[in-house]
């Protein structure tokens, strides 16, 4: 077990770099990756979802209770500022329906656990973190397909029910039954938690890989313009959050949790809802599998600024 938990803090530590390596990999030599089937993403998520709910514990959720108004508003800001921004950088780069669906998708999920990695490296407030990605993901089976279908009406066809039930199946259903896990058998939970890093990079490796072999020529060919509008989503999601926080007069370490937060998004989520929402829509997929690939970038390089801030 020693050996796991050395493998697997390593590939923690150098997750950035792992995703980057996989995706060029994916994109230039597409045929070493075509063998991962698009109908792994779904249980894949689910790996990496049970994973978050064996970590979970009770008092995780405390500053549901104890910090109401900085969990309010980290809802609010994740479920307007992302969104918006992702209409608005779609409108202004005049991306095509599926592009712009998938940009949407990536603006409307919730949080991702890394956001709570992140949160701990940049020495932010890592419980306002973990609560504000709880309550995110278990409000998304509503304001997602909700938010989705309110800004794609006039575009593409949505079907809410669809994307709330794969939710439901892929989101919450995995963290519940990993919470429960970990409530009756904590020695378990312990034990595995020892590999999850592990665990969560080869399944968000497997994610990104199959989607960007299976679509390796139509990233090429709108890669540079589709690459743009995920960095700028991104940085702006971080800017608006930093921003906000400044503006309420927050303390330094729930500014960096929001920030965080707001900006780094559940974008193997996107990819498996795109998947499954938007099936004639192939390049609907590919704004997320970006997302994946930037955001581990843009996280680590965030949290070597934050650290330093005090």
């Amino acid at each position: 077990m020693g050996i796991l938990r050395k493998i697997s803090g390593a590939l923690g530590r150098y997750m950035a770099a792992i995703v980057v390596v996989v995706t060029a990999l994916a994109l230039f030599v597409p045929e070493s990756s075509l063998w991962i089937q698009v109908g792994w993403i779904n249980p894949l998520l689910m790996v990496i979802m049970f994973g978050m709910g064996l970590t979970l514990k009770a008092e995780d959720f405390m500053p549901v209770f104890t910090q109401p108004k900085y969990i309010l508003l980290g809802c609010l800001a994740q479920f307007t500022v992302m969104p918006l921004l992702a209409w608005g950088l779609s409108l202004a780069f005049s991306l095509d329906a599926a592009l712009m669906a998938g940009t949407v998708l990536v603006g409307t999920c919730p949080g991702g656990t890394s956001s709570n990695v992140i949160t701990y490296l940049s020495r932010g407030d890592v419980a306002l973190s973990v609560g504000m990605t709880s309550v995110n993901t278990l409000l998304a089976p509503f304001l997602t397909p909700a938010i989705t279908y309110l800004i794609l009406r006039t575009t593409i066809s949505v079907d809410v029910m669809a994307m709330f039930i794969s939710i439901v199946q892929v989101v919450i259903v995995p963290i519940v039954l990993g919470f429960i896990i970990s409530k009756l058998f904590p020695r378990i939970s312990e034990s595995l938690s020892d590999v999850l890093p592990a665990v969560s990079v080869t399944a968000i490796c497997l994610i990104v890989a199959c989607v960007v072999s299976h679509n390796a020529g139509r990233i090429m060919s709108t890669g540079g313009l589709v690459f743009a509008v995920v960095i700028l989503h991104n940085v702006l999601g971080y800017a608006c959050g930093f921003l906000l926080g400044k503006v309420l007069g927050l303390s330094v370490t729930r500014i960096k949790a929001l920030s965080i937060e707001v900006g780094m998004q559940n974008s193997g989520l996107a990819t498996s809802l795109a998947g499954s929402t938007f099936p004639g829509l192939a390049m609907a997929t590919v704004p997320g599998a970006l997302f994946s690939v930037w955001h581990n970038i843009s996280g680590a390089l965030l949290a070597g600024v934050f650290r330093r801030w005090q």
